[in-house]
């Protein structure tokens, strides 16, 4: 029986229209098959909406802020626009900045570049790798993996009263995680680190694509994403939120944009004017088209409505949980147990499988494409899988031969233009390599497991 037959709901919106829906992928095996795009925690497809839009205005592309042209004011307009239209999806409050960076890796080493000197940043171990590792330049505690959302606070609560009680301190903390797709205690969290005097970024890459954001609701100072992970392509960010820090500092990069006035000083040098809007931190020529998509995208999701694609998505989510609960040999990886509100991002391990293996199998055989490995988050697998989360790790896949087992996942995610088919076909490509084992022999090449092309069908 179809994972979705008793759950069937006519009540439930149809998926949104995305870029790729329609793309055939030969199998192995023979033949072909549409392909079931199910890595949009890696990259989301582009929304079909997200594609006209800039196809309708990529003619009247021009520069950006400084060209008197009508084409030139045209973008300028638009990239503006853009800027107030993100600010009212992430709900900013009147005296925040919204900057566009190249991601949330992007933002988050910008806001990295801009704390105080002698600030003092807390995240936890189970952070991905873009909110973990910005922090060189600051003092950096560490907190432990926690296991219930109750923990999560009262870990924070409990470094953050033991903290130097005068200098400035930061908290960094993701909304849904890119391993279990988890959702955290934000608004428990920001009010922990306001409580204690701290500050509070949040790393919406997860989230945003699947749930509202509210700056001002969850009370943080701070948000930061991803275009790429919200159906919107080329490469764009966002960082939003309080603007002191941002402009007390010096621009996160030098040049045009950034400047409001350059002059010769009398002793030969140069004396600079940084701009204290946005756009001293926006050094360049932006990414109008890639600003754009986000915008873009911010309404095609609020258009669609966010209760009614929460409502579809859990219903993906609860067909995927109740398929692999299925087949005993797979374990999903959690940290807050099974009763854990989560998004669309599931990571599990399968007994007697090397993930890289099932991951190319899936690939092959059935059209498929998960990810398989560390999810640039290596402490946090680490630990989930119970290894030591010191340990040295890859993100991609380890040079390993099918049947070896190294200390990896495979993740499958989802989102809002995953079609049921995608979710069914999926459940069963499971189910059945378990019980039936690959059709095809794979070998190593590169660090990849792939399918063998020189052997015969098993």
């Amino acid at each position: 029986m179809s994972v979705f037959t008793a759950a069937a709901d006519q009540s439930l919106c149809a998926p949104l229209p995305v870029l790729g829906k329609d793309v055939t992928v030969p199998l192995v095996t023979g033949g072909e098959v549409t392909y079931a795009a199910l890595d949009y925690a890696a990259s989301a497809p582009a929304l079909q909406r997200v594609w006209d839009d800039v196809a309708a205005y990529a003619p009247y592309y021009g520069s950006v802020h400084r060209g008197a042209g009508y084409l030139s004011q045209l973008s300028t307009d638009l990239f503006e626009n853009s800027r107030a239209t993100v600010a009212e999806f992430l709900g900013c409050r009147a005296d925040d900045q919204v900057i566009f960076t190249r991601s949330t890796t992007d933002s988050l080493n910008l806001l990295a570049a801009v704390v105080p000197a002698d600030c003092q940043v807390f995240v936890y171990e189970t952070e991905h790798h873009a909110s973990l590792l910005p922090w060189r330049d600051a003092r950096v505690t560490y907190l432990n993996a926690p296991r219930t959302p109750a923990q999560a606070v009262e870990t924070l609560e409990r470094a953050l009263a033991d903290r130097d009680p005068y200098g400035p301190a930061l908290v960094c903390v993701t909304g849904a995680s890119n391993v279990t797709g988890e959702l955290w205690p934000v608004k428990e969290l920001a009010a922990a680190a306001h409580a204690h005097g701290a500050r509070i970024v949040l790393d919406a890459a997860q989230l945003a694509p699947h749930h509202p954001v509210d700056i001002a609701e969850l009370d943080v100072d701070w948000v930061a994403f991803s275009g790429h992970k919200l159906y919107a392509p080329f490469g764009s960010g966002v960082l939003a939120g309080r603007a002191d820090w941002l402009q007390n500092a010096e621009p996160y990069l030098a040049g045009g944009g950034a400047s409001r006035k350059v002059a010769r000083r009398t002793d030969g040098g140069v004396e600079v004017e940084w701009h204290s809007t946005a756009a001293r931190h926006e050094a360049g020529s932006p990414n109008v088209i890639g600003v754009y998509s986000i915008a873009s995208a911010c309404k095609a999701l609020t258009e669609a409505g966010f209760d009614r694609l929460v409502a579809r998505e859990q219903h993906l989510v609860a067909a995927v949980r109740a398929g692999l609960a299925d087949v005993p040999e797979v374990k999903v990886l959690s940290l807050f147990g099974d009763d854990a509100p989560r998004v669309g991002v599931i990571s599990f391990v399968v007994e007697g499988w090397n993930s890289s293996h099932f991951a190319a199998a899936l690939s092959a055989e059935y059209g498929i494409g998960v990810r398989d490995g560390l999810f640039c988050a290596h402490p946090l697998v680490r630990t989930l899988l119970g290894s030591d989360p010191q340990e040295v790790g890859e993100c991609g896949a380890p040079e390993a031969e099918p049947g070896e087992l190294p200390l990896n996942a495979i993740r499958v995610s989802f989102g809002a233009g995953t079609p049921d088919e995608h979710i069914e076909r999926f459940v069963r490509a499971v189910g059945e390599l378990v019980s039936k084992g690959a059709q095809w022999k794979y070998r190593t090449e590169g660090g990849r497991c792939v399918p063998d092309r020189g052997a015969a069908q098993l």
